[in-house]
């Protein structure tokens, strides 16, 4: 039986073979193995410089939104005080007022977004800046209406100050203008009663009418037809010139006045007083005016005492009696 061998040399180039296969799949393992190492460093390299930058954007952002939110906070800080201070705002500052709280309102509720773009940011910053210069105007419109209400306050104390003074002086003028009318008023009623005529020299008359028109004097009723009544005024140098109304007033022995019951003036000291007669007398300021009128009564005589007096402006000038005698059978 034969037996098989192998060759020696055979056996050392198979084991050389398979050694150099061994190295190579090493080799290329080792290098997989350091690419994918290094695709990894690679990729932790470009994933930390992605997060990086994300991070400085997020911080960027961040930044960016605390900034506007911070001007914000202050602007709107700033607006609330100046509305808060200035709560009875009307008109054209009440509708400034109003656009203010719009504003601001809308740029809160762009910051409450978590995720407000850039764009939206951007917005809010610029709508900040239009609030900033809103409250500014409104703030220089207030205060420069409360300088002009405070020259007003001060023009109004001075109106004030100078109306009381008109006040004192008008009661004074009034005390005055008092004082003058009541002393016009007593000059008045001195020189009225000044003015009033006086009669003197008074006769009293009982005339009988003959046929031939001749008058003779008598002292009995029964003869008697009229009664003349004659007396002077007075001179006077206040009394104006001019006609004079002289009211007789007669009364009869059984002591009523003899009139018509319809006439009457009014006396100084007596009220309303009936007359018998009045004289309209023109009166020259200065001068003695003699008077003499008669007076005739349609029923006769009768005897007694009649009574005469004479009157002027509301006073009794003079007065007088005349006594009518019964008579005899021959008289």
């Amino acid at each position: 039986m034969s037996s098989f061998e192998p060759n020696a040399s055979g056996s050392r180039f198979q084991s050389t073979e398979q050694k150099d296969n061994r190295k190579l799949i090493y080799g290329i393992l080792i290098v997989a193995l350091i690419g994918t190492w290094a695709y990894i460093f690679y990729d932790k390299s470009k994933t930390r410089e992605s997060v990086a930058q994300l991070q400085t954007k997020i911080v960027t952002v961040d930044s960016a939104r605390n900034s506007i939110q911070q001007d914000f906070l202050v602007v709107s800080a700033k607006a609330d005080s100046l509305t808060q201070n200035n709560i009875q705002l009307q008109g054209n500052l009440a509708d400034k007022s109003s656009a203010i709280q719009k504003l601001k309102s809308d740029i809160g509720n762009i910051l409450k977004k978590k995720n407000a773009s850039d764009a939206e940011l951007a917005q809010a910053k610029q709508m900040i800046g239009d609030l900033n210069g809103k409250v500014d105007g409104l703030f220089t419109e207030i205060e420069k209406l409360k300088g002009e209400n405070k020259q007003l306050t001060a023009d109004n104390q001075q109106l004030g100050t100078e109306k009381t003074q008109l006040i004192t002086d008008k009661q004074g003028l009034e005390q005055n203008l008092s004082t003058t009318k009541t002393e016009k008023k007593q000059l008045e009623e001195k020189v009225d009663v000044a003015t009033t005529l006086h009669a003197s020299g008074i006769g009293i008359s009982a005339l009988k009418l003959k046929s031939s028109g001749k008058e003779k004097e008598t002292t009995t009723a029964k003869r008697a037809d009229l009664i003349r009544i004659s007396f002077n005024l007075d001179e006077n140098r206040i009394t104006p010139t001019g006609t004079k109304d002289i009211y007789v007033v007669v009364t009869s022995p059984e002591g009523s006045v003899i009139s018509d019951g319809t006439s009457s003036f009014v006396t100084r000291e007596e009220g309303s007083k009936t007359f018998t007669s009045k004289v309209s007398v023109n009166y020259e300021q200065g001068k003695v005016i003699p008077v003499s009128f008669d007076w005739k009564q349609a029923d006769r005589f009768k005897e007694g005492d009649y009574k005469i007096e004479i009157y002027n402006n509301g006073f009794k000038i003079g007065q007088g009696v005349k006594t009518l005698k019964k008579g005899g059978l021959f008289s």
